[in-house]
């Protein structure tokens, strides 16, 4: 029998600056979304990895007297670490400096200029360095970029090849009508569909005002506009020949949605590759209310967070906290992150492993039918993960977690001795421990480990108690 094919991918990120906790929020969904698919069977893909060419790369590595390539060389590998620490596992981590990709860019470039979708023409207009974008006047606020206040918008003008993105409106608007779930969630959809109804401006796909970027292969003074180049990495990346092409879910933050959401699949459709099955689009993590981000200077460092609380706790709090599903902001604090600890990881699991291994130990354990087992909502879970809504998928497992723990109190082993109880409890912990593990692996595989072997022990307390000042 054939595996079911799963490819995840999330936004590759600019090394102009260190790696910071609202990068790791998506990077730590698509791990949860690759391990869960991985348990249920499913031959898997993860991609992630980091977005190296432009002119904010090129600005910031002038800045500390580097050359691009040195800059972007020590910054990706910072990534990696920070995604180690937090047991975040891709299957490929793809940069855009690397050869296949920039083959493949130079090759579609070719392939859309064949099919008449590029021209050579002049643009004039506002450009925001900080996101690598252009924008129309009404796009900005109060003249400034709606995602970089502060920052001075410019006014370029320059020679550029474009891509005939206006010939694309009707193919875009019949893809949203007749496959509603390419963009998610319905909200985001929404916002597309009115913007692209009021009509599109081609693109300009080249630039000449600076040079650190894939050469444009039809014309040498050229290079290639880095979210063209930066978009083919999923595809460059899926697998030794793309053979996980199409991705089955993208994720990326709501900042991103119009160039994934319009300029996406009109480039794919143009290349004549299939197009993604859904675009998924989270809200941002904020701290105090504000976007985290290095331009605002409130960054927290993942390496920090799983260096003082583990990267399990770190993993749990971001899934269970902020409800992905609905693409709402979430704000992050290591209160809440805590209070989550020790309230669910530690009371509650913690709690329950401590207490049957303690009493497994001690006690005979006799197989029997697990109707204990019967009350965990399985296909609710599945369904979850389905939709997305891993808080709700975690709420369901801990929900078991409760009724374990009830079911310790009513049936008291350590006064019946009942050896039959102590089962069902047993192996309602291995499967908790099964469900939990794309959430917290490393915990996960030491209560599997605990509990499959032929003699159970006590052993440590597996979530020790965060003390609070």
């Amino acid at each position: 029998m054939t595996k079911k094919k799963f490819y995840v991918t999330t936004a590759i990120d600019y090394p102009n600056a260190e790696p910071h906790i609202g990068h790791a929020y998506q990077k730590i969904v698509a791990d949860v979304l690759a391990r869960w698919h991985k348990l249920i069977g499913d031959d898997v893909w993860f991609l992630t990895g980091t977005d190296e060419h432009g002119k904010k790369i090129q600005e910031a590595a002038e800045k500390v007297g580097k050359t691009p390539k040195q800059f972007v060389d020590e910054l990706s590998v910072k990534f990696k670490e920070a995604w180690k620490s937090l047991n975040i596992e891709p299957d490929r981590f793809i940069r855009t400096t690397d050869k296949d990709h920039e083959k493949l860019v130079q090759e579609v470039i070719k392939k859309c200029y064949e099919n008449g979708d590029i021209y050579k023409g002049e643009y004039e207009g506002c450009y925001c360095t900080g996101c690598e974008a252009y924008y129309t006047e009404k796009d900005l606020v109060d003249g400034e970029c709606p995602y970089h206040p502060g920052k001075k918008i410019q006014k370029l003008k320059e020679e550029s090849y474009f891509f005939k993105l206006s010939k694309y409106q009707k193919f875009l608007l019949d893809l949203y009508k007749k496959n509603p779930e390419f963009v998610l969630p319905k909200e985001r959809r929404n916002e597309i569909v009115n913007r692209v109804k009021e009509g599109l401006k081609d693109l300009s796909i080249s630039r000449t005002s600076f040079n650190w970027g894939i050469p444009f292969p039809l014309d040498k003074k050229h290079i290639v506009y880095v979210w063209f180049d930066a978009l083919f990495n999923y595809v460059s990346g899926a697998g030794k020949n793309q053979e996980y092409w199409p991705a089955n879910v993208q994720l990326l933050g709501k900042d991103n949605l119009w160039f994934h959401a319009v300029y996406w699949p009109a480039f794919l459709k143009s290349a004549g590759y299939e197009l993604p099955k859904t675009i998924f689009v989270h809200g941002f993590l904020t701290c105090n209310g504000q976007k985290i981000s290095k331009s605002l200077g409130n960054v927290i460092s993942p390496k920090y967070l799983s260096g003082k609380y583990g990267a399990d706790a770190v993993r749990y709090f971001m899934c269970r906290q902020f409800p992905f599903s609905e693409g709402s902001d979430g704000d992050f604090s290591e209160k809440a992150l805590i209070d989550r600890y020790n309230n669910e990881l530690a009371d509650k699991l913690g709690n329950l492993v401590s207490r049957v291994a303690a009493l497994a130990e001690k006690y005979r354990i006799e197989k029997c039918e697990n109707k204990l087992l019967k009350k965990l909502k399985l296909k609710e879970i599945e369904k979850h993960f389905e939709n997305y809504e891993l808080d709700k998928s975690l709420n369901e497992i801990f929900a078991f977690i409760d009724v374990c723990n009830e079911y310790v109190q009513n049936k008291k082993p350590w006064e019946t001795h009942d050896a039959k109880v102590l089962y069902e409890l047993v192996e309602s912990i291995r499967e908790i421990a099964r469900l939990l593990s794309p959430f917290i692996p490393e915990s996960a595989e030491k209560i599997l480990k605990q509990f499959s072997a032929k003699k159970i022990i006590k052993g440590e307390i597996l979530f020790k108690k965060i003390e609070t000042k």
